[in-house]
C-alpha cells in the first residue's frame, strides 16, 4: 500500500516521550482555515496553566504569506480563539482551539467566513436553528490513488460497499474508528459514521448543533480526521468527485430545522422554507462549494444519488432531489429537512449562514444583505 514515510516511524518510541509529565504546563494547538478556504493549518504553544474558558487563551499570530493569506511585506495575521476542545493526540490537559483569522488591520481574512456567520446566527437565536452535517470523504494512498483499490485497475461495481463489512468490501476502518473515538474525546458532537457507496469512501455525521457551533465542530472534526490520517500514512480528500466515471461523488448533506419546524404542524414551516430555497437555487449553488459551484458541477449531475445542478427539486425520501424530506417527517408532520446540494469541501459556516438568510431572514436574489 502507498503510505507515507512518517507513518512507518516507530510509534512505540514516540509513546515513551508522550508519557513524560509536563510539569504543570499545557500545550494548546491553534487551528485555522488557510487561504484556500479548504485547508486547515495548526501550530502549538505552551501555557502556564490549563485554560478553563476560551477567554483564557491568548490571541496569537502567524505568517500569512505562507498560507496564501498575505504578502511577505505585510504577512503577520492574528489568530483569535473562538472554540476550545480537548486534545485527543496529546491528551488532557492539552487543548485544540478553533480560531478566526484577522488581517493586519483587524478585519476578517477573506476565508474567515465564521465572522459573518456568527453575526447572522446571533440575529436568529429565537428561532433556534439546528444543523446536522454529513461529511463524506475518500481515503487516498500517498500516491493519490484510492486506498485499497487495485494498483492498476478498479474494484467491482458499486453495490456491496455501502455500510459494508468485510475485508473485500471496506478499506481503512481503523482510521474511521480512531477518528470517531478522537472526536468523542475532543468533545466534538459527532453522532455517527458509515462506509459509503464508493469503496474507500466514508462518512461521519456531526450534530445536532445550534447556530455557529455547527461550523466550529465540523471544522475541528475535519482537522482531527486529517491528523488521524497522518498517523496512518494516508490522505483524506474532500473532493466532491474524486473519481470520474460510474462512481458516487462526495457531499456534505445538511440537515436543518428551526424550532417551529420541530413541533406539531412543523411540516408547513418546512414546506415554506423549501419554497424560499427553490427561488434562490443559484445563490445556494454558488455558496455550496469553495469555487462558486464549479466543484459541484462535477458531482451534481442528476446521477449517483444527486439532483442536477441546473434544477431545484424536493421530495419525500427522494435522494435524487435537491431537498429531501425524510419519510418519518412526512408521516409525523414535523421535524427537519435535508439539503443534499452542499459539496464535501463546502465551508459549513457559509452553508449554515445561507440557509438562515434564505429561510428565516427571507432574503432573495443573488446578493446578501449587510445588517
Amino acid at each position: 500500500m502507498s503510505v507515507s514515510h512518517s507513518s512507518r516511524l516507530n510509534k512505540g518510541v514516540r509513546e515513551q516521550y508522550m508519557k513524560l509529565p509536563q510539569g504543570g504546563k499545557v500545550q494548546v494547538t491553534y487551528v485555522w482555515i488557510d487561504g484556500t478556504g479548504e485547508g486547515v493549518r495548526c501550530k502549538t504553544r505552551t501555557l502556564d496553566q490549563e485554560p478553563k474558558t476560551i477567554d483564557e487563551i491568548p490571541e496569537w499570530n502567524f505568517d500569512g504569506s505562507s498560507t496564501y493569506q498575505a504578502e511577505g511585506s505585510n504577512s503577520d495575521m492574528y489568530l483569535v480563539p473562538v472554540q476550545m476542545f480537548r486534545d485527543p493526540f496529546c491528551l488532557d490537559p492539552n487543548k485544540l482551539v478553533m480560531c478566526e483569522v484577522l488581517k493586519y488591520n483587524r478585519k476578517s481574512a477573506e476565508t474567515n467566513l465564521r465572522h459573518t456567520c456568527k453575526k447572522i446566527m446571533e440575529m436568529v437565536t429565537d428561532h433556534r436553528p439546528w444543523f446536522g452535517m454529513e461529511q463524506e470523504y475518500t481515503l487516498l494512498g500517498i500516491n493519490g490513488h484510492p486506498y485499497g483499490w487495485p494498483e492498476n485497475g478498479f474494484p467491482g461495481p458499486q453495490g456491496p460497499y455501502y455500510c459494508g463489512v468485510g475485508a473485500d468490501k471496506v478499506y481503512g476502518r481503523d482510521i474511521v474508528e480512531a477518528h470517531y473515538k478522537a472526536c468523542l474525546y475532543a468533545g466534538i458532537k459527532i453522532c455517527g459514521t458509515n462506509a459509503e457507496v464508493m469503496p474507500s469512501q466514508w462518512e461521519f455525521q456531526v450534530g445536532p448543533c445550534e447556530g455557529i457551533d455547527m461550523g466550529d465542530h465540523l471544522w475541528m472534526a475535519r482537522f482531527i480526521l486529517h491528523r488521524v490520517c497522518e498517523d496512518f500514512g494516508v490522505v483524506a480528500t474532500l473532493d466532491p468527485k474524486p473519481m470520474t466515471g460510474n462512481w458516487n461523488g462526495a457531499g456534505c448533506h445538511t440537515n436543518y430545522s428551526t424550532e417551529s419546524m420541530r413541533v406539531e404542524g412543523g411540516l408547513k414551516h418546512i414546506e415554506d422554507a423549501i419554497e424560499k430555497l427553490g427561488k434562490r437555487h443559484n445563490y445556494h449553488i454558488c455558496v455550496y462549494d469553495p469555487r462558486g459551484g464549479k466543484d459541484n458541477s462535477r458531482r451534481l449531475t442528476g446521477q449517483h444519488e444527486t439532483s442536477s445542478i441546473h434544477e431545484f427539486s424536493a421530495g419525500v425520501a427522494n435522494r435524487g432531489a435537491s431537498i429531501r424530506i425524510p419519510r418519518q417527517v412526512g408521516q409525523e408532520g414535523y421535524g427537519y429537512f435535508e439539503d443534499r446540494r452542499p459539496a464535501a469541501n463546502c465551508d459549513p459556516y457559509a452553508v449554515t449562514e445561507a440557509l438562515v438568510r434564505t429561510t428565516i431572514l427571507n432574503e432573495t436574489g443573488s446578493e446578501t444583505k449587510d445588517y
